[in-house]
């Protein structure tokens, strides 16, 4: 197998909101905010029209992603054996992911992502995550692991306990490791943790503008820069508007973002660059190809509703 994914088994419930909800139920624009009352996650959703439910979480969209690109890819992610567990196991299986991970009935539901885009295509998230952050070391095939050139972690899902020992499983058994960092709420509730696996542990790094300066304390780029020289392993940052630089030992290298695009939803603009990226560094692509593989495929689903390429 080329790649193997683990992450947060999440559907993805997709709706349109004007700016005032996202203000009326004081929500941080453009973050994702964790939910863990149930109750309180079907009342926020009970007023809502739904758009679209897809089979998501982060590494899984990635994992998709190279799928459509070709390449035999993987995913672990607990769900539990309910009706939202099924759909999202059939859902991987329709993008010919190889879902790793045998379901069955739990003391919590399988795990939900309200995805809330307002009229200038930011997205908002409310995350309920239900069995989905309760993986432990028995929930990752080591087998998986080992046959696979690469892991791909998502820093959503690391926590401290059972989660952080499934990690521990999947690298020490691991040919090479990627991780995105997720979220800057990630990044801020588990900096000395995350600061750790980047240093020491990752192969490669994904992190947008502002979760990689929060890792490191800083404000300035030029930090950054010097950050990813000094560590010795691939950095790769997604920049927004500046577009993404990769940092290598002391190899810099710079794409723009395409231009003219319908901007329609932001959802998937990270989850799908680490597709494109991946699909060039697994296949031999030089690393300006490989950003722009990232950037192109990027670009692709912001122009549509949801994570998934259609």
């Amino acid at each position: 197998m080329k790649i193997l994914g683990i992450g947060n088994a999440i559907v993805d419930v997709i709706c349109k909101v004007e700016d005032e909800f996202i203000s009326q139920n004081n929500l941080s624009k453009g973050n994702m905010k964790l939910i863990f009352n149930e109750n309180e996650f079907q009342k926020l959703l009970s007023n809502l029209r739904i758009e679209k439910t897809v089979s998501g979480g982060s590494v899984a969209n990635s994992i998709v992603g190279l799928s459509q690109l070709k390449n035999e890819v993987g995913f672990i992610g607990k769900v539990s054996d309910d009706e939202l567990g099924n759909k999202y196991e059939e859902g991987l299986k329709n993008e010919k992911v190889n879902y790793c991970y045998n379901k069955k009935k739990e003391s919590l539901p399988t795990g939900t992502c309200l995805i809330l885009v307002t009229p200038d295509s930011e997205r908002t998230m409310c995350t309920y995550l239900g069995i989905a952050g309760k993986i432990n070391e028995n929930d990752v095939d080591i087998n998986a692991v080992k046959n696979s050139e690469l892991i791909f972690l998502e820093g959503y899902l690391w926590d401290e306990g059972e989660p952080k020992k499934a990690f521990d499983k999947a690298i020490s058994n691991a040919k090479k490791v990627a991780m995105s960092l997720s979220d800057q709420f990630c990044v801020d509730r588990h900096k000395s943790n995350f600061l750790e696996l980047v240093k020491n542990k990752l192969d490669i790094t994904f992190a947008n503008e502002d979760e990689i300066k929060s890792l490191i304390n800083t404000d300035s780029f030029d930090d950054v820069i010097e950050f990813g020289k000094q560590i010795k392993r691939l950095l790769i940052i997604t920049r927004g508007e500046k577009g993404a630089i990769s940092i290598n030992n002391n190899e810099v290298v710079e794409v723009g973002i395409k231009k003219n695009l319908e901007l329609v939803d932001l959802t998937g603009a990270g989850d799908l660059f680490a597709s494109g990226y991946l699909h060039g560094y697994l296949n031999n692509f030089s690393q300006k190809d490989c950003l722009e593989k990232g950037s192109e495929m990027s670009s692709k689903i912001i122009q549509q509703i949801g994570a998934r390429l259609i």
